[in-house]
């Protein structure tokens, strides 16, 4: 109800245009961290009376709760006793800012002073309008910040990187924010380099601004807290102490950032070494020493060698300088310029260039040196950074560190060149083809040769004319260069790889060139030329000078290398199935080592086509020819018997083998092991016949039973048994087809066929009327057994067997039909036998007999008893006698 009346009252104030008293305190809730300073404004606006008011704070730690006098601008009395010790030594304490405005302090907030605070102010109105009073809350937390930095390197190479990582975090319970600042201390003065946070922008400090926009210094947040600052490419003005400061803020209402908390940790003193003290640079060659002999048309080759601490942030701009002035440049962005001498004494002097080999490794060469290109040679280091990051437009701002010149290498040209004496002559020289042929190329009268000094040569050779395809051509042979690698020319490459030609030095002065076996295209004129090598003080082979030698002529007379070949019988095959063997003898004229190959031919007639049956090869490798049936190979042998004799061997002669036999040889000679065949000459023998009739073998029949009787039901045997003589084949080699035939009349001369077995061992057996049944056994290879099971009296009669062998025949290989055999008959007889025959019937008769008589006896018996049973006698009727007559 009071609050209603003021309210009413201070609307009419204002309708009638008088003022109202306005009280205002710092916006809240306010949150503040344990053990830091809190300070609370309070103002007094439209109030009337004097100019300065006084001010009274209470707090109570609920809304609602009692409560409790702080301070007063006006009565000293005026504190809680709780709180008079604290205002007492100034932890709280008030302050007049203006006359209508004053701070409430707390040194040390404590977390019990966390609650509702009230500003009030006595009225000095002379009229009670307005408010006279406000309040806010404060809420204290604890403090929970940590900030953790790690130690940066404390030396640092001048273009490299440093990183400075900080850990910055705590322990969330209140809507808190955190920054996080990095600051560079250099003697008493300390400068922001940047700050992250705590809306999540950055800010830079005044002298790192542009770094940072050019790239050159980078914020990288991590997780749970941890930040690191990247600082590009540092120079020696980045010395100094690090610092990291990490701060909690809150943010109020009516938008205002307060920093609760901070807290500032040294990470550590860095210091950046300049490149000129890392920086180092040396010239050198292949050898230790640092001065070189050179030979004209050698080639230099120095390597400067770069050190340094920060190597990768170097950009090097290298320089080779030939007596001070500047012979090639490589500029930092690796472009080579050639720096030509403006006297015209560059024409003179060697090809220069210059690359990178490597981190740090730049190489100069300089090609077919002269005298010219004698003097000190220098490396010069000019090592740049660059500053800051790259500009947008790509580009970036580079200064130069460091410049340094290494130590000088002397270069000394010789003017001075070998001298020496050549001969050649011959150590071999062949008579006929395919002889060895040497050649030794001897040095004499050597003359400043170096004592590391080496010789090489090279062969050449220009044929006779009317040899070869291009006479009067020279080719070369071979070289052994200064190091003693073979060269070998592309003409003789082959056969210097296959050993049949060799290049040797055989004494430091003397070479030889060996042909092993000579032809005849190697006739001609050779000549050796021996070339002086030198070792450079970079350890290089430089050739110096070359001599070459007269010609020497190497020929001799050709002589047309011929064959002779002779064929004779070993084995004459006289029948079918025989062996045949023959032997081939060659002689020589005019050939030395040679290998042969050999074909073993042959003519039915000598009209009929010539057919290959087998050949050997030189390298003793035998193959079938095309006439050569596959299933008589394992009878065909050719073998080499002797230096220069073959045997031909056919085992089981056939009649299509008959005809002439002879050898085809051909002389091969090869350079050495694993070169191709070169064929010398060839010819062929005389002619071996093959001549034989055939005689084939002889047959018989016979037949026989062992009994010629018997009964119905009985199994009757019919045996025909064959013989073979003469040239008897083998018994895989021989069958037979064999039929039996029938007639039931003694001499009868139509007949039946009972059953068959052909060659292949199939049974056939033909229809009959009888109900005995038949079956044929090959007891071995020349008897089969007719066999008629169950024998009845229609099977009686005359039995015979025809015979057709069949035989592989030894000369033609094939199967052979022979004329048809037949045996004499015999006489089977199937007796009737009465007894047996009436027997069963008569028992079965008496049996019957009894038996229905046995029945009707008691049949009748059984009748008697049972019909006939009154015995009483009734008188005869006197009437019937009268019946009787009546009837």
């Amino acid at each position: 109800m009071d609050n209603c009346l003021l309210a009413l009252v201070f609307g009419l104030l204002t309708l009638g245009g008088c003022s109202a008293r306005v009280v205002t305190v710092s916006p809240g809730p306010l949150i503040r961290v344990e053990g830091q300073p809190v300070s609370i404004k309070c103002d007094v606006n439209e109030y009337g009376g004097p100019r300065e008011q006084d001010f009274e704070w209470m707090m109570s730690r609920d809304a609602n709760g009692q409560r409790m006098k702080i301070i007063s601008t006006f009565d000293a009395s005026y504190s809680h006793p709780s709180l008079s010790k604290r205002v007492a030594s100034g932890d709280i304490s008030v302050v007049r800012l203006m006359d209508n405005e004053v701070e409430l302090k707390i040194a040390e907030v404590k977390e019990l002073d966390a609650g509702f605070y009230w500003c009030q102010t006595p009225s000095t109105d002379s009229v009670i309008s307005g408010n006279y009073e406000a309040q806010v809350q404060l809420t204290v937390i604890p403090n929970t910040l940590t900030v953790s930095p790690q130690t940066p390197a404390a030396v640092v190479p001048e273009g490299s990187d440093l990183t400075l990582s900080c850990s910055v975090t705590r322990v969330l319970t209140h809507p808190t924010y955190l920054s996080v600042t990095w600051s560079v201390k250099k003697g008493v003065m300390s400068e922001e380099i940047l700050s992250f946070g705590p809306q999540g922008d950055v800010s830079t400090g005044s002298k790192f601004a542009r770094r940072y926009a050019d790239g050159g210094i980078r914020l990288v947040p991590g997780k749970n807290g941890l930040f690191e600052l990247v600082i590009s490419r540092v120079t020696s003005s980045d010395d100094g102490i690090y610092e990291c400061n990490g701060t909690e803020w809150t943010h109020e209402n009516g938008g205002k950032w307060i920093k609760i908390v901070e807290s500032t940790k040294e990470m550590g003193t860095v210091s950046v070494t300049p490149t000129g003290q890392s920086l180092s640079v040396k010239a050198s060659s292949s050898s230790s020493s640092t001065t070189l002999l050179l030979y004209p048309d050698s080639t230099l080759t120095l390597l400067c060698s770069v050190a340094a601490d920060n190597l990768p942030a170097l950009a090097l701009e290298v320089t080779w300088l030939a007596d001070g002035r500047d012979l090639i440049t490589m500029e930092r962005s690796g472009v080579v310029i050639s720096n030509a001498s403006s006297n015209g004494a560059q024409g003179k002097r060697g090809q220069a260039s210059l690359e990178r080999t490597g981190g740090g490794e730049y190489r100069l060469v300089v090609s077919r040196v002269s005298a010219e290109d004698g003097g000190a040679y220098a490396c010069r280091i000019r090592a740049f950074i660059e500053k800051g990051g790259r500009s947008v437009g790509g580009g970036g701002r580079w200064h130069m560190a460091s410049e340094k010149t290494s130590s000088p290498v002397t270069v000394n040209v010789s003017q001075i060149k070998p001298n020496f004496t050549l001969t050649l002559e011959p150590v071999l020289t062949p008579q006929v083809t395919a002889e060895p042929t040497e050649l030794a190329c001897h040095v004499t009268n050597i003359t400043h040769l170096p004592p590391e000094g080496r010789l090489g040569v090279t062969w050449e050779h220009t044929t006779l004319p009317g040899i070869g395809d291009d006479p009067q051509t020279s080719h070369p042979i071979g070289s052994l260069d200064g190091y003693g690698n073979l060269l070998p020319g592309p003409t003789y490459s082959d056969r210097l790889k296959s050993g049949a030609l060799s290049l040797s030095r055989v004494h430091p002065n003397t070479f030889k060139l060996r042909f092993l076996r000579t032809q005849e295209i190697d006739m001609g004129q050779y000549v050796c030329a021996v070339s002086s090598w030198t070792v450079t003080s970079q350890g290089d082979l430089v050739k110096t000078t070359e001599h070459q030698s007269s010609a020497q002529t190497v020929q001799w007379v050709t002589k047309r290398p011929a064959l002779n070949v002779v064929a004779k019988h070993v084995r004459e095959a006289s029948v079918g199935g025989a062996t045949f063997e023959m032997s081939c003898t060659v002689a020589t004229e005019n050939l030395g080592e040679v290998g042969y190959s050999v074909l073993i031919q042959s003519q039915e007639g000598f009209e009929s086509p010539v057919r290959t049956i087998m050949t050997l090869s030189p390298d003793n490798i035998m193959q079938h020819g095309g006439a050569t049936d596959p299933n008589r190979r394992d009878s065909l042998v050719l073998a080499k018997t002797g230096p220069a004799e073959f045997r031909f061997r056919l085992a089981g002669v056939q009649l299509s083998d008959r005809g002439f036999y002879w050898c085809d040889i051909t002389a091969w000679t090869k350079q050495q092991l694993g070169q191709a065949w070169t064929k010398v000459a060839s010819a062929e023998s005389n002619k071996v016949k093959i001549d034989f009739q055939e005689n084939g073998p002889s047959f018989s029949i016979g037949i026989q039973s062992d009994v010629n009787s018997v009964y119905p039901w009985e199994t009757a045997k019919l045996e025909c048994s064959l013989s073979v003589s003469g040239s008897s084949p083998k018994t895989d080699d021989l069958v037979y087809e064999v039929r039996w035939l029938f007639t039931r009349l003694r001499g009868g001369e139509t007949t039946t066929q009972v059953a068959s077995v052909d060659r292949f061992g199939v049974v056939k057996k033909e229809a009959r009327n009888s109900s005995s049944d038949i079956s044929i056994e090959r007891k071995d290879t020349h008897t089969y057994m007719l066999n008629i099971h169950g024998t009845q009296d229609s099977d009686s009669g005359e039995y015979h067997c025809i015979a057709t062998p069949w035989y592989l025949s030894a000369s033609t290989g094939a199967w052979t039909q022979a004329g048809e055999l037949t045996s004499s008959r015999v006489f089977l007889t199937v007796r009737f036998a009465v007894w047996e025959s009436l027997k069963l019937p008569l028992l079965y008769g008496v049996a019957a007999s009894v038996g229905v008589g046995l029945f009707s006896l008691v049949l009748g018996l059984v009748c008697a008893q049972c019909c006939c049973r009154n015995t009483a006698h009734t008188p005869r009727s006197r009437n019937k006698l009268m019946d009787l007559e009546m009837d």
